[in-house]
């Protein structure tokens, strides 16, 4: 019984932080929990806690980590929208800008070299988003 209410107690903080580790530590109470049902003694129960809780730490937390540092598979927002083409409406300079059409919108932009002019129909590409500015090349 005391392992479930250690259980229950790890549970606790492991929502209130959410710091996995706390929910692998509750892992290990209930399996300390079920080694108590099946007539282990204190040091066995004691040992399993230890045990469980050690592999889910040295399992879980490094493939948790590796996931966490990984990009997103899928782009959104203005992150979307770098890279892809667009088609010139208004002469685009570096100084004054023009207008493309990028995703089906209409956008101003700007030539990311100060020197370079697009002229309308020409396909350019979008480097960077400044505010409501497609920079393109």
């Amino acid at each position: 019984m005391w392992w479930l209410i250690a259980a229950v107690g790890l549970g606790i903080p492991l929502v209130v932080t959410a710091m996995p580790e706390f929910g692998m530590l509750a892992v290990g109470a209930v399996a300390g929990a079920v080694t108590a049902a099946v007539g282990g003694g204190l040091v066995p129960q004691f040992l399993v806690f230890v045990g469980v809780s050690v592999a889910l730490i040295a399992v879980v937390r490094p493939l948790a980590n590796r996931h966490r540092r990984q990009s997103p598979a899928l782009a959104s927002g203005i992150d979307a929208l770098k890279g892809r083409s667009a088609t010139v409406l208004e002469r685009v300079d570096g100084g004054a800008g023009g207008r493309i059409k990028l995703a089906g919108e209409v956008w101003s932009a700007r030539a990311l070299d100060g020197d370079q002019v697009y002229e309308p129909g020409r396909t350019v590409d979008v480097v960077a988003i400044e505010g409501a500015t497609a920079v393109v090349i």
